[in-house]
This record gives C-alpha cells, sequence and structure tokens, in this order.
C-alpha cells in the first residue's frame, strides 16, 4: 500500500488557500493598497502650513556662556538638540534630521565678541538656508537691544558663515516605505491569520481536514505557507515600486532588496504568532477585530510607522522600542539606507526573534482546533 504523502497534501492545501487570499478584496487592500496610499499620503503631501521650527545642534567646541547661546535656547523658531555621541551627531546630519550644528566661538579681536558659524550638509538644504536667517535676526537684536551704543557683540563668521558638505540624498520616501512595508506584514499577518484559521474552524473545514490521513502540523505548516507566499510577493511589489516609482534608495541594489526580503520574513513570522492567538481567543467574527486592533494599533502608532519614535516624548520612547514593529521599521531603514547588513542589525533581529518565541509559546497554549 502506497504511504500518504503528507508533503504533497500539504502542498495543495497551500495551493487551495494561496488561491482564496488573492481572491479576498479585504486581504488585497490591506496589503496592497493600503501602505500606497499612506506612502501618498505621508510621502508627498506638505506639513499643511504653521511656523517651522528648526532642529540644531550645538558644536562641542562652543562657547556657550554668551547672550547668543542664551538667546538661542529660548528662541521658538530653533531646537537645540542633544545627542549622546558624535555617531549619532553624524547620522542625524546625514540624514537631514537636524538643520545643521551651531559653533559660538569667541572673538580675539573687540569687535564683535563673538562670531557664529554653521555646518551642515546638502541633506538639510531646505532647512539651514532658514537657519542662518534666524541667526542673524537674533544677533541683530542682541546688537541693537541688549548693547546699543557698543561694538557688535555677536555677528556670523566672515570667513565662512556656512559649512556645507555635499552627502547622498536621503527623501521621504526612504523613510516612509519601510514602515508602510511593516504595517502590510503586521496587517497580513494578524487580521489575515486570525480570520483565516477562525473561519476554517467556523466552517468545519479544519474537521473535514481531520478526516484525512493529513497531520494538524501539515495543515498549520499549508494554510501558514499560503500566507507567506501571499505576503513575501506584496513585500517584493511594495519594495520594487518604492523604487522604480518614487526613487526609494535601495544603497547596496540587490543585496540590499534580498536583505529586506530577509527582514520582512523574520517579521511576517512573528506577526503571524499574533494572529494565531488572536484566532484561538476570539470567540466569533465580531470579537477578532479588538482582540487584532489592540495588538496591532498600538504598534502602527508607537511603532515609527508615520513618524521617528525620536519624535514621541520620551517617557514614551521606552515602550516604543520595546514593540516588534519599531525594530522591524529600525533594521529595514538601516539596511535600506544606511548600507548595513544583517549583522549590523542583529541586535533588531535577536529582538524580533525573542518576540516570536514569546508570542508561539502563547499561541501553542490559546489556539483551538475545534
Amino acid at each position: 500500500m502506497q504511504q500518504y504523502n503528507q508533503v504533497k497534501a500539504m502542498l495543495a492545501i497551500t495551493k487551495a488557500s494561496l488561491r482564496a487570499i488573492f481572491r479576498s478584496p479585504s486581504a488585497v487592500v490591506f496589503s496592497f493598497v493600503f501602505p500606497f496610499i499612506f506612502i501618498l499620503v505621508f510621502g508627498f503631501i506638505g506639513d499643511g502650513g504653521g511656523v517651522p521650527v528648526y532642529k540644531i545642534a550645538i558644536d562641542k567646541n562652543s562657547d556657550t556662556t554668551n547672550a547668543l547661546y542664551d538667546s538661542i535656547k529660548t528662541s521658538n523658531r530653533l531646537r537645540i538638540i542633544k545627542f549622546e555621541n558624535e555617531a549619532d551627531l553624524r547620522a542625524s546630519l546625514v540624514k537631514g534630521k537636524i538643520a545643521g550644528v551651531i559653533k559660538i566661538t569667541k572673538n580675539s579681536q573687540l569687535s564683535p565678541a563673538y562670531e557664529y558659524a554653521i555646518k551642515s550638509t546638502s541633506a538639510s538644504d531646505d532647512k539651514w538656508p532658514q537657519v542662518m536667517p534666524l541667526l542673524n535676526a537674533i544677533s541683530n537684536k542682541i546688537n541693537d537691544v541688549k548693547f546699543a551704543g557698543r561694538p557688535s557683540y555677536a555677528n556670523q563668521d566672515d570667513q565662512k558663515p556656512v559649512d556645507r558638505e555635499v552627502v547622498r540624498e536621503y527623501k521621504t520616501i526612504d523613510f516612509i516605505l519601510p514602515g508602510q512595508l511593516g504595517f502590510s506584514l503586521l496587517s497580513s499577518g494578524v487580521f489575515g491569520v486570525a480570520f483565516m484559521f477562525f473561519n476554517l474552524r467556523n466552517t468545519l473545514v479544519l474537521k473535514r481536514f481531520f478526516a484525512t490521513p493529513i497531520t494538524r502540523t501539515y495543515i498549520v505548516l499549508g494554510e501558514g505557507l499560503a500566507r507567506v507566499i501571499f505576503q513575501m510577493l506584496t513585500a517584493i511589489v511594495i519594495i520594487l515600486a518604492g523604487k522604480f516609482l518614487f526613487g526609494f534608495t535601495l544603497v547596496n541594489g540587490v543585496t540590499t532588496f534580498l536583505e529586506m526580503l530577509v527582514l520582512s520574513f523574520i517579521g511576517l513570522l512573528v506577526f503571524m504568532g499574533l494572529g494565531f492567538i488572536v484566532s484561538g481567543l476570539a470567540k466569533s467574527d465580531s470579537s477578532i477585530p479588538p482582540f487584532a486592533n489592540l495588538l496591532t494599533l498600538p504598534q502602527f502608532l508607537l511603532g515609527g510607522t508615520f513618524f521617528s519614535v525620536e519624535a514621541f516624548p520620551k517617557w514614551l520612547q521606552p515602550i516604543s522600542k520595546a514593540l516588534p514593529l519599531t525594530h522591524l521599521n529600525t533594521a529595514m531603514r538601516a539596511v535600506a539606507f544606511e548600507g548595513q547588513n544583517l549583522w549590523d542589525v542583529k541586535n533588531e533581529i535577536g529582538i524580533l526573534l525573542l518576540w516570536g518565541v514569546a508570542v508561539y509559546a502563547v499561541a501553542i497554549k490559546v489556539f483551538k482546533w475545534e
């Protein structure tokens, strides 16, 4: 008697499930359509007006015991950002996250008492040209109000007021697209798996599977493989469309592309585990969205999907940095734009894997077959 082929049966389940996924409007909308809508909304629509506030850093060799520095600190148009080390400062300069680094030096000549200059990069060409007039206005106010009738207190450095370095362009799409890819993976992993296995139980499909010789392990693998194939195809489409339609940066070309797919695969496995948990806890179709939103919504908002984690209040940042989506987004952006490899983001991958172990330990406990 010929032995039953478990792998062949699993692949048949995968094929049927994959066909069902492609026929599901909600799966296509959440995985393909929504990410591109958010890319367009957050990547290509302006900030809507308002008075801009420019982030700057102060050079470590600056003289900070003067009226100019005190006025910069109290300015409502300039915000001083402090960095733990030079590497972080350099990274922010290269990416255009800050307008520039201000250096204030005491002049050996009688007038002016202090000189100031700004060091910036081409990544902040939309920022530093506005910062210099602000510095000049602050200086003029000090000269005219606080030190009226005296020699000039502070002027810009006549020799080199702006030190501009040309760096690789850092585009908005380079930040937005990895976040939207993470959004797609999380949505598909949680909502897709939760609804899929709940419906398989509810429609007695799983019960019919049990009537065949296929084992439970291969049932889960077959259904899970279909979800993985679908979502990895989604990841490929999002990355390639971002590259060729929106100019998304793949700094090392094909190598970066493949590394992003590896990260997508790891993230998807973790998020699918959350979907298994929701499927096991849900008592009805209507209870799935509340459970799923409880796990996904905080990550959408706090995981660096739409805004940098550094933009959140300090008390909120540790919570943000504990979420798995935050580490996936961080790793994606480091690999895609900064040219880091998978070993360079091993800490983020390690945290994702730890989340995976914890998630599947819970999923095994709560998952129901009937």
